[in-house]
């Protein structure tokens, strides 16, 4: 996983370097992409069902400023996901994927374990079971 650092609305800093020894899944979003919109309520529902056994990261790509991704996550009151932001895209970049949204999971020591690539129903069994399985090695 990069060692990139996210921050947050509140100001507070995220290095994902420092996140390992729990699997994470990463999922690259912006408030202009339609998909990616679509699949942060179900990413806020997996990152509930999931608590405590796997961390789920939305990072905004939105590159003009804060205002867009606060107003966003007021209007949806998220319950499990963190308002966190890669300004200047250095995720993108790093992942070598500029197709939003992406999602990666990493396991436990940081390692990516699988990559999609575009909007995904994270309710799906299909979702629950490839998670589940991934997991299951941990």
């Amino acid at each position: 996983m990069p060692a990139s650092n996210l921050r947050d609305l509140e100001g507070r800093i995220l290095n994902l370097g420092a996140v390992q020894g729990t699997p994470v899944l990463l999922n690259l979003w912006a408030t202009w992409c339609a998909p990616c919109v679509k699949e942060m309520p179900l990413l806020d529902e997996l990152a509930g069902d999931y608590e405590g056994r796997m961390r789920v990261i939305t990072a905004s790509q939105d590159m003009g400023g804060e205002e867009k991704v606060a107003g966003f996550f007021a209007q949806n009151q998220f319950e499990h996901l963190g308002s966190w932001m890669d300004p200047d895209a250095e995720l993108s970049f790093a992942l070598g994927d500029t197709v939003l949204p992406t999602t990666v999971l990493y396991n436990a020591l940081g390692q990516e374990v699988w990559r999609v690539r575009g909007d995904y129903d994270w309710s799906s069994e299909e979702a629950r079971t490839a998670i589940d399985e991934a997991l299951r090695f941990e």
